[in-house]
């Protein structure tokens, strides 16, 4: 395997890792929206990472070797049913005085937040690893 393609599969975990903080974050930002513009509570969104898989030859050719990266797949939203809370003061609260609000846990969003940083910490150190074996390599020929 090239040290280049190493750069390009820690590179584009880098970039998956990156946009599933986003969503994390876009679910910790709207954890007290009780309306969206369709008029039901925010759901939570989660990210689904997949290999990458490119409809180019060079693609096939890495993926025999078992050289590939990682890209995301999708974002779906998560079905679980939204928290139901009495306050019969709040705008949005029903007949009974009860607000669906999302289903958005801060604990559970915290721990995914934890972990994709760390999975983008050691793609980093992965990254700074490629390089020094680069530079170890360049001075090798000198």
């Amino acid at each position: 395997m090239s040290l280049f393609r190493a750069i390009n599969i820690s590179a584009s975990a880098l970039t998956a890792e990156r946009f599933r903080m986003d969503i994390i974050s876009k679910n910790i930002a709207n954890v007290n929206t009780t309306k969206t513009a369709n008029g039901t509570p925010y759901r939570r969104q989660v990210v689904v990472l997949k290999e990458s898989e490119k409809n180019s030859f060079k693609s096939h050719l890495n993926k025999a070797l078992n050289v590939s990266g990682v890209e995301v797949s999708s974002v779906k939203d998560d079905n679980s049913p939204y928290k139901r809370i009495y306050d019969p003061g709040h705008p949005d609260a029903d007949k009974e005085g009860y607000v669906l609000m999302p289903n958005v846990d801060i604990v559970t969003e915290m721990v995914n937040m934890i972990s994709s940083t760390r999975a983008y910490e050691a793609n980093v150190t992965a990254l700074n690893s490629t390089k020094s074996m680069m530079m170890k390599a360049l001075e090798i020929g000198k």
